[in-house]
């Protein structure tokens, strides 16, 4: 993986002129990998298309690589070849070095144990949004038969002499994390394995039709059951991921902020039908075409809205933080609860500074059952508008929440220096060529 230039992890935005243009989203970063870790799992060769330049895909690469597999990345094409014939244990140290780089890592704990019999999962890295605990993970890994030595001083070491077999699972939130890894290391464990309690975002979908295309036996019941029998091998596949819906919708939400005008080539409406009407009830107007949606900002005020993050069908946690930057241009109160993540709001004190009013709270300002009840954290936002927002020297936090201050930096008045903007390439490809070609004006 390209090492960051610090020259290149900072961005000079001039805000306040309005986003026009086409741009286009390739495939979804929360598929993508996860496909690409699939592919551990046959000893052949399998063809990933649709695939975006990020950061992401280079670190699951050079994991793959690690672990004596091929991987051709051809980013003008879209598309990575992984011949998986021959997989050995990589070097603890070298693992090591990419522990900080991605969560990734302790989803290749099914497909080792399967090829190899055991695994070993460094310290795990991703984006500070709060806890993403990996218990639900291990307990998993457990009850299908594999042994977890937590002890480890520079990680986790699994082993499974007996080799993997089926179990009943609950997951007391549907965890897409726990959902992947389970079926990930239950598709060749002997027996039948039932999920229940799973989630079904769309990028769940995805990875089950491309374990499906392997040959393995996954059935999706609407209670959130999944359930799998186990098959003793699997082949190698040829899969288009999904869009990101992720993209699509920052993209929208910058269109809002901005009074812009932007046609999403790719963007996908049947997994963005719950943003695209808050989208409409805020005041933005869009028109799905057979390439993309086109969003755009139709003048007047914007309107403000209550809304609550949710696991799939709800609206999406990764959309909010965008969106809130377009709230801070609405007119009146708007109120966002984030039952998903307990510390998503940390990216608001730079809006802050920049301009807007918003205050959080720690109480539940909305009606969906919430996993941080009675817990001291930060999870409802009020924001009120409409706020001018001023240009500022601001700090990237994560990957979500730096692409929404960039957003702000676009829409306030004068200059804006954005730091750490590197982070943003783990999830948006080319995103600097896409903001040039929608004529913003950064260097």
């Amino acid at each position: 993986m390209p090492k960051v230039n610090t020259q290149n992890d900072v961005l000079h935005v001039v805000g306040g002129r309005p986003l026009h243009g086409t741009i286009q989203v390739r495939g979804a970063k929360n598929f993508v990998s996860k496909a690409m870790v699939a592919a551990l799992l046959a000893p052949g060769v399998s063809v990933l298309k649709n695939v975006p330049e990020i950061r992401d895909v280079h670190v699951v690469s050079d994991l793959l690589r690690l672990h004596g597999v091929k991987v051709d990345v051809r980013p003008q094409e879209g598309v990575v070849t992984i011949d998986a014939s021959h997989v050995e244990l990589a070097d603890v140290a070298d693992v090591d070095t990419l522990s900080g780089s991605s969560r990734i890592p302790i989803l290749f704990s099914g497909p080792l144990l399967h090829r190899m019999g055991e695994a070993f999962i460094p310290v795990l890295g991703g984006c500070r949004i709060g806890s993403r605990p990996i218990d639900f993970h291990l307990e998993t890994l457990r009850k299908l038969g594999a042994n977890v030595d937590k002890e480890h001083e520079a990680g986790i070491h699994i082993t499974a002499p007996d080799g993997l077999h089926g179990a009943k699972i609950h997951l007391p939130y549907p965890s897409v994390g726990a959902t992947e890894q389970t079926l990930l290391a239950a598709v060749m464990a002997e027996g039948r394995t039932e999920l229940s309690g799973a989630a079904t975002e769309p990028e769940i979908m995805d990875l089950v039709a491309v374990l499906q295309k392997m040959g393995a036996q996954i059935s999706v019941d609407v209670d959130r059951t999944i359930r799998i029998e186990g098959v003793p091998s699997l082949k190698g596949f040829t899969h288009t991921s999904l869009p990101d819906r992720i993209e699509a919708a920052s993209w929208a939400s910058a269109a809002l902020a901005t009074h812009g005008d932007i046609m999403v080539k790719g963007a996908h409406q049947p997994d963005m039908m719950t943003y695209l009407n808050v989208f409409r009830k805020i005041g933005g107007q869009f028109d799905v075409r057979d390439d993309g949606i086109r969003f755009w900002h139709p003048g007047g005020d914007l309107r403000p809205v209550a809304i609550e993050t949710d696991v799939h069908p709800g609206f999406m946690t990764d959309w909010q933080q965008p969106l809130v930057v377009a709230l801070t241009q609405a007119k009146g109160l708007s109120i966002v609860h984030e039952t998903v993540y307990e510390n998503r709001f940390g990216f608001t004190e730079p809006l802050i500074q920049m301009g807007a009013t918003i205050q959080l709270y720690k109480e539940c300002l909305g009606s969906l059952p919430c996993r941080f009840q009675q817990r001291n954290f930060n999870h409802s936002a009020v924001i009120f508008g409409p706020t001018p927002l001023t240009g500022q020297d601001i700090d990237v936090p994560d990957l979500r929440g730096g692409f929404s201050h960039l957003i702000a930096a676009l829409t306030a008045s004068g200059p804006s220096t954005v730091h750490g903007i590197s982070l943003i390439d783990r999830g948006y490809e080319d995103f600097r060529d896409k903001l040039l070609a929608l004529d913003a004006q950064i260097d």
